[in-house]
């Protein structure tokens, strides 16, 4: 979930432990809810980009930070084909094996999904279910600029951005923008306002919506 430096490709995250749920020692946050962090991925990253009811064969799904997988075995699991969607990952540190399976321990209704993804994880192609995974590790203000794709739907789940700024960044907002195609969405747990205005920014138009939980508002967005 962490944005890294220029010699942070091989660094793996630093996680503790709040009950079930991983922290990550460098920001001094969770990787998801400490309720249910699924329902939390479903609520902000699937229904505020509008999914499944927007999925069809060929999609593309891009995200700000792997972290757990869990977002991408939510996906797994609202896309049921027929056909097969991308998802591509920008993550600086990547999770140890062990610590992935411990905290996707607590979510056994994704059950075939998540040994799909631990079997190969780490792993930079991965099949998981109906959607072809590709992980870019490293530094995502270096890495998204020369990416190739354009993102139908983007998930924005970088830590907090007063404990990771340089994910929130007017500069990596502006290549989100520039890396999605028309019509295409985001979505992030995040009201920051100067967020909002970077994406505003960036070519999207930006609504503050109901958040998950306790959480009042976050963000979504479609591109003009």
């Amino acid at each position: 979930m962490g944005i890294g430096h220029d010699d942070d490709n091989e660094k793996q995250a630093v996680i503790d432990w709040t009950g079930g749920v991983p922290v990550a020692r460098a920001f001094d946050d969770p990787y998801f809810s400490l309720g249910d962090g699924l329902a939390e991925t479903e609520h902000v990253f699937l229904n505020g980009n509008d999914l499944p009811a927007r999925l069809r064969a060929g999609f593309h799904v891009a995200e700000l930070g792997f972290g757990t997988g869990l977002n991408a075995l939510a996906l797994a699991r609202a896309w049921t084909g027929p056909g097969r969607i991308a998802m591509t990952s920008f993550e600086a540190f990547p999770m140890a094996h062990d610590d992935m399976a411990r905290a996707l321990s607590a979510f056994p209704e994704l059950g075939d999904l998540a040994r799909q993804l631990l079997s190969a994880w780490p792993g930079r192609r991965i099949a998981i279910g109906g959607v072809d995974l590709t992980i870019v590790q490293g530094d995502a203000r270096l890495c998204l600029p020369g990416w190739q794709g354009q993102a139908d739907a983007w998930f924005l789940d970088g830590f907090a951005p007063a404990r990771n700024p340089q994910m929130w960044g007017d500069d990596l907002l502006a290549e989100v923008g520039r890396h999605t195609a028309a019509g295409g969405t985001f979505a992030t747990y995040t009201a920051a306002g100067h967020v909002r205005r970077a994406l505003s920014a960036a070519g999207f138009v930006v609504s503050r919506v109901p958040g998950y939980g306790r959480k009042r508002h976050m963000t979504k967005g479609v591109m003009a």
